[in-house]
């Protein structure tokens, strides 16, 4: 295992951090009764991680039983010193008297006295940011508690757009802050060296699932990582940069973990190995006219749709075959700020503003052919 300073935390932290979002019954209700099985695994995913160096996990009062979970398994059945890990939880309150229901709550459901690191789930939008930055709202009541000591380091998590998340470190509030980027998604790199600036913690978020539902790789993606999985080599790449200081692996089953231990030695700059399969991968930009641009001026496009995230499954699905990724992501559009985006019919076409599109780009006509390939009615 490697480790890298957490930005202005000054924690060392592993380059793996432990997730807690993907154990089996997590979701099921009520989110405090425990299933043995449950239990067991995250026990076992536990020993094996720490085995491993890891010291750090990460999981959300969102994330369904996770947070009892783990109370349960490191203070009860694996009886782990607190002082041994560091640990992350996160938390939406909406106002100020939210955020002491929740604190209390997380506290007692993850038997612990003090979090090293809490931050301020979805900060996805202006209006969400500008909402928890009132006087005597949630950051506020939240600082608090970092004075209190009950909150070591505090941050924030992000599926927000480019602006929003630059926004947000800009304020100078925040130790750290949770994102997406990896090689499928290399947006956010500007975020990154922003938060750099300031000296924040970077924390990948969802590297495998988010990143190109990389346990579940296109054949054509398999071939283009070897001799590693896309999973190590997507990890590699991450951390090649040492502005990125740790990725979050939803690990749960031991070959999860074997499958880990094959991203070490990170190097930086890359190997010789993972540069040739990094061209490879850049050389399939060039199969198909249209997959190097996404887009990234529409940002907040009348019509609505998403159109960064549809062309860049549409990149996917094109240069990787990634149909299954596509699919999955597409298809999850909502009209909140979790996963924005209208679907690209063609009344949503029709009102894509086209005046900052480039010419030779056929904008609605790529939008319309990816929603043709990906989009699944309910039934």
């Amino acid at each position: 295992m490697q480790y890298r300073r957490f930005g202005r935390t000054n924690l060392a932290l592993s380059v793996v951090t432990l997730g807690g979002m993907r154990f089996p019954h997590g979701w099921e209700q009520p989110r405090t009764e425990v299933p043995t099985d449950m239990l067991e695994e995250c026990c076992d995913s536990i020993e094996r991680a720490f085995a491993a160096g890891i010291n750090h996990i990460e999981t959300a009062q969102g994330y369904g039983k996770s947070e009892h979970c783990y109370g349960r398994a490191l203070n009860q059945e694996l009886k782990i010193p607190r002082s041994s890990y560091f640990f992350m939880t996160k938390g939406g309150p909406r106002t100020g008297d939210d955020v002491k229901r929740s604190i209390e709550e997380q506290l007692a459901g993850l038997q612990m006295d003090h979090f090293d690191l809490y931050a301020w789930h979805g900060v996805n939008s202006p209006g969400t940011l500008r909402d928890i930055l009132v006087k005597g709202g949630p950051i506020d009541v939240l600082k608090s508690y970092q004075e209190q000591g009950i909150i070591g380091s505090l941050g924030f998590s992000t599926h927000g757009g480019y602006r929003t998340i630059c926004e947000a470190i800009s304020t100078d509030l925040f130790d750290f802050v949770n994102l997406h980027w990896y090689y499928f998604w290399q947006r956010n790199w500007g975020a990154i060296q922003l938060a750099a600036l300031h000296d924040m913690g970077v924390f990948i978020i969802s590297p495998n699932d988010k990143g190109g539902n990389l346990f579940n790789p296109s054949e054509l993606l398999r071939e283009l990582t070897l001799p590693l999985t896309p999973i190590q080599f997507n990890a590699r790449f991450c951390l090649q940069s040492p502005l990125v200081h740790t990725l979050s692996f939803g690990m749960h089953q031991p070959s999860h973990f074997d499958e880990m231990l094959g991203i070490f030695p990170v190097q930086s700059p890359l190997s010789d190995t993972d540069t040739r399969i990094l061209s490879k991968l850049d050389a399939r930009l060039d199969s198909d006219p249209y997959s190097r641009y996404l887009g990234y001026e529409l940002e907040g496009d009348p019509s609505g749709i998403n159109i960064q995230e549809v062309l860049r499954f549409r990149r996917l699905l094109k240069c990787y075959d990634m149909r299954a990724f596509g699919e999955y992501r597409y298809n999850m559009f909502s009209n909140n700020d979790w996963f924005g985006g209208a679907f690209a019919t063609p009344e949503n076409v029709a009102k894509v503003d086209l005046s900052n599109v480039p010419e030779n780009v056929p904008l609605q006509g790529l939008l319309t052919e990816t929603h043709n390939e990906l989009f699944k009615p309910k039934k």
